[in-house]
C-alpha cells in the first residue's frame, strides 16, 4: 500500500483561490462574485471529505472571506506563503488583472525557492476554468502549464464552471467537475509538498503576466484635518499628523486601525487600478482645473474639514470647477459623541460649501454623500463610486484617437428621391 508523502505543514490550507474581482453594478445590488464564493465553499466541503484536515482548519483561502477592516494584502501574502496548491480561476478578466498576476508571481517564487534540486518539480498549480479563454490570450506563464480541461468533462471545457452553475441542465456536470477539481488539488498537494515560504510584499512584485494592456488609474484625495488642525473640542482619536491618517471608524470598529485612505487604496488596487493617495491641498491643482487631470478622483471627506477656513475655501473652489469625475464619499460614524452633537451644523455647512458636488454624488449613492455609517458600508459603496467616476472621466477627459486617413464627413439623410421616370417638380 502506497504511503502518503510527508507534508511540510499539516494544517496549511490546501489551496489559494486566485480570481479577478467583478465590478459591482449598483451599491445595493447582489455581490457579483457570489458564484465564485459558492464554488469556493463547494471545493472546501469536498476537500474536507477527501482529507484528514483537522477540525477548524481552513481547507482553502479566498480573500473575499475576510472582514472589511483587515489588511487584505498582508492576509493574501501570508496565505500564499502557506497554502499547498495555487488555484487560478481562468477568465478573460483574470489575465488582465494586476493583483492576480502578482499573486501568481508570489507563489511561483515560493516554489522556485523551495526546490531541493535542479530538477524542477511539477508546479503546484491547478487551474480552474471559470470562463473559457482563447489560447492566444493566455500569457506564456499559463501556456507553459500542461493541463487538459477536457478531463473535467466536455461541458466544463467548452463553457467553464460559471456556465455549469448558471444552467440547471448542467447541474450534474458541475458537481462532477468540482469533485474532480477537489481531487486534483488534494493529489497535487500530496505529490508535490510545498515548504512554507516567507510572506512577500505583493505591491513590490512584478506581474507574472507582464504589464496589463491598460493601466487604469484613480486618485484618492483626503479632505480632513490633521491632529494639529482640529477645531476646539474635537477629539484627536480619529486623526494623525497628516490628513491622510484620518479614519472615522477607528473607535467603533476594532479592525479599523489603519488610515481609511490605506484601506480604500487596497480596495482600489483589488479592482485593478493604480492609485495614489493625496491630501486635498496637494491635489488642488488638478481638482481646480489648473492642470490637466490624470485620473478620476474619489474624495474622502470629513465633515469637520469645513471648520477649517483654508480647506473650506479649497472645497468651495473645487465645487465651482464642477469636474464630473470627482466624486465625494462622506464617512460618518454616528456613534462618535462629537459627531452626534455637531452633525446637523456640519452637514449644513457642507451643503453650502459643495452644493453641486453633493447633488451630483446623490445620483450615484445617497449614502455616500449623506454619511457612510460603518467600514463595511464604506467597502460596499466604494466600487460603485469608483466605477461611476471612471465612466465620467472616460466621457469627458480621456483622449480620443481618430482613425488614420482623411476626414470623412458624417453621412446625411436627404429623404426619398423621385420615382423613376418622373422629373423633379412633377407629381
Amino acid at each position: 500500500m502506497n504511503q502518503e508523502p510527508e507534508r511540510t505543514d499539516q494544517c496549511a490550507p490546501y489551496f489559494f483561490l486566485s480570481y479577478a474581482h467583478t465590478p459591482r453594478h449598483a451599491t445595493d445590488g447582489p455581490d457579483p462574485d457570489m458564484w465564485v464564493r459558492r464554488l469556493f465553499q463547494d471545493l472546501c466541503e469536498h476537500i474536507l471529505m477527501l482529507t484528514d484536515l483537522p477540525a477548524g482548519e481552513p481547507a482553502g483561502f479566498m480573500d473575499r472571506a475576510m472582514r472589511p477592516g483587515e489588511d487584505r494584502g498582508a492576509r493574501r501574502s501570508a496565505a500564499l506563503a502557506a497554502c499547498r496548491v495555487f488555484v487560478p480561476l481562468y477568465s478573460p478578466r483574470y489575465f488582465v488583472s494586476d493583483h492576480c498576476g502578482r499573486e501568481w508571481r508570489a507563489f511561483a517564487l515560493r516554489q522556485a525557492r523551495g526546490r531541493r534540486s535542479q530538477d524542477a518539480p511539477p508546479p503546484a498549480i491547478v487551474p480552474a476554468l471559470w470562463v473559457p479563454v482563447h489560447a492566444e490570450r493566455l500569457p506564456s506563464t499559463a501556456r507553459s502549464l500542461s493541463h487538459d480541461h477536457e478531463l473535467f468533462g466536455p461541458h466544463y471545457a467548452s463553457g467553464g464552471l460559471y456556465s455549469l452553475m448558471k444552467l440547471r441542465r448542467y447541474r450534474s456536470d458541475y458537481e462532477r467537475a468540482v469533485l474532480l477539481l477537489a481531487r486534483a488539488i488534494v493529489t497535487t498537494a500530496h505529490e508535490n509538498p510545498m515548504p512554507r515560504g516567507e510572506p512577500l510584499d505583493l505591491t513590490e512584485l512584478p506581474n507574472a503576466f507582464g504589464e496589463p494592456p491598460v493601466l487604469r488609474r484613480l486618485r484618492i484625495v483626503v479632505a480632513a484635518p490633521s491632529s494639529r488642525e482640529l477645531p476646539p473640542g474635537r477629539s484627536q482619536r480619529c486623526y494623525g499628523p497628516s490628513p491622510v491618517d484620518w479614519n472615522p471608524y477607528r473607535e467603533s470598529d476594532l479592525d479599523a486601525a489603519r488610515p481609511l485612505a490605506d484601506f480604500a487604496a487596497e480596495q482600489v488596487r483589488g479592482l485593478d487600478y493604480l492609485t495614489t493617495v493625496e491630501p486635498l491641498d496637494e491635489a488642488a491643482g488638478s481638482l481646480l482645473a489648473e492642470e490637466r487631470p490624470s485620473a478620476p478622483t474619489v474624495m474622502l471627506l470629513d465633515r469637520w474639514a469645513v471648520t477649517d477656513p483654508e480647506q473650506r475655501e479649497l472645497l468651495t473652489r473645487v465645487d465651482a470647477a464642477a469636474q464630473p469625475w470627482v466624486v465625494v464619499i462622506v464617512p460618518w460614524d454616528r456613534s462618535d459623541p462629537d459627531n452626534e452633537s455637531s452633525a446637523a451644523e456640519l452637514q449644513s455647512a457642507l451643503e453650502k460649501t459643495l452644493p453641486r458636488t453633493l447633488q451630483r454624488g446623490r445620483s450615484v449613492s445617497r449614502t455616500a454623500t449623506g454619511g457612510v455609517p460603518s467600514l463595511a458600508a464604506f467597502a460596499d459603496i466604494l466600487p460603485t463610486v469608483i466605477q461611476w467616476a471612471a465612466a465620467q472621466f472616460l466621457r469627458y477627459v480621456a483622449p480620443v484617437y481618430p482613425p488614420a486617413g482623411p476626414h470623412v464627413p458624417r453621412p446625411r439623410l436627404l429623404g426619398p428621391g423621385p420615382e423613376p421616370g418622373i422629373r423633379p417638380g412633377e407629381a
